[in-house]
């Protein structure tokens, strides 16, 4: 529930570091916070525009709310929101595309003429395209009074906190049944989730740093996050284990500049060989990388970036969905899985293939007839 001072008394020792944040489910989702505890949540003192309920750092933010007050600018709409606790400033940008635009398209009733048998006479598509756009523009264009649900970021603009949207629209409510799931979802997910504290992973990897034993499993997230924006930022194809091994380095720390003898050295580098082990197992998992051939020299392709594994997806949904049996429906995930395990490679693996799959509809490469049946455009 909302509290005098969400941030906490000790908010300032209590905040844990940036680096961490990310192991905390709340941070990267839109999260459905009062109102009163957005405007007196603290900002962190190591990144601006980042705050903490509790020792919970937040940046998005889920709001429903009515509009008590509206401002509006050439470029954007400024709407006051109350949630009953508490009334924030809501910055809405106008859709460009509404914003050229001169009087909004008027509707009538020719536009939906019937004769006496209730049939629609004289369908005409681009008037129900118009009518369509209406409706579009009406959502994004509030009175007061009006219900309002906002996703965005936080912000703090003239010693006023503030929400920027990325995603507002009108919400439809007339016998309450949104207003009241809301009402009733908000103290569960206070009790269930915001008001307990965040607790840190405190498995070791083998090693110490200056402030105790190491965070295996923030360590081998990081690892993996640094190595997926590495293979991405690169655009790496194929990459043996000592090509990225210099990427996870800085991750594990000597606990003093006096430390530096032999035997050190020796368990720092079993540390880092044994966290790019788990790294790769990891990324493997997922299905963003593999291994073409079980050989001994250790080489792995990254999924996202192998041109040859695109081709030949391509190829079997080309040649297949010819054929009677998929010609409707397009090719099943496991079918295309044995295909590609008859021609491409034996170890191919399912979590590989849907990786592939899924970057080549976002390329418009292929499409998904259904969940799992593809078919090649």
């Amino acid at each position: 529930m909302a509290v005098n001072d969400p941030g906490g008394a000790d908010a300032d020792a209590e905040e844990p570091p940036s680096m961490l944040w990310g192991l905390d489910p709340v941070f990267s989702a839109y999260s459905r916070l009062y109102i009163t505890d957005i405007l007196q949540m603290k900002e962190s003192r190591q990144v601006p525009g980042v705050y903490f309920y509790k020792n919970h750092p937040f940046f998005q933010v889920d709001v429903l709310g009515t509009v008590v007050y509206k401002r509006e600018r050439e470029d954007f709409y400024c709407y006051g929101v109350d949630d009953s606790t508490g009334v924030i400033n809501c910055l809405c940008w106008k859709d460009e595309k509404w914003r050229d635009q001169g009087e909004p398209t008027k509707c009538t009733s020719s536009t939906l003429r019937r004769d006496p048998s209730g049939s629609s006479r004289g369908f005409n598509i681009e008037d129900e395209l118009k009518r369509l756009k209406e409706a579009e523009r009406q959502s994004t264009e509030l009175e007061i009074g009006d219900l309002l649900r906002i996703r965005g970021t936080v912000k703090t603009s003239r010693d006023a906190r503030e929400i920027k949207a990325t995603c507002f629209y009108k919400v439809s409510d007339p016998v309450m049944a949104v207003q009241i799931s809301h009402m009733l979802e908000m103290p569960r997910l206070y009790r269930k989730c915001y008001d307990e504290p965040f607790q840190m992973p405190s498995d070791d990897l083998g090693g110490t740093e200056a402030g105790g034993s190491s965070h295996f499993h923030y360590l081998l997230s990081r690892s993996v996050l640094t190595l997926k924006e590495f293979l991405l930022e690169k655009e790496v194809a194929k990459f043996r284990p000592y090509d990225v091994e210099f990427l996870l380095h800085p991750l594990i720390q000597t606990s003093s500049a006096e430390q530096e003898s032999d035997q050190h050295r020796t368990s720092l580098a079993t540390q880092i060989r044994k966290l790019l082990k788990e790294t790769l197992s990891v990324l493997q998992d997922e299905g963003q990388i593999f291994r073409k051939m079980r050989t001994q020299d250790e080489v792995y392709n990254v999924t996202e970036q192998d041109k040859d594994l695109h081709t030949a997806i391509k190829d079997i949904l080309r040649e297949d969905t010819k054929r009677e049996k998929y010609a409707e429906k397009g090719c099943h995930v496991l079918h295309i899985l044995s295909s590609m395990r008859q021609r491409y490679s034996q170890n191919l693996s399912r979590e590989v293939l849907e990786v592939a799959l899924t970057f080549l509809e976002c390329k418009s490469d292929i499409i998904s007839t259904t969940e799992a049946h593809y078919i090649v455009l």
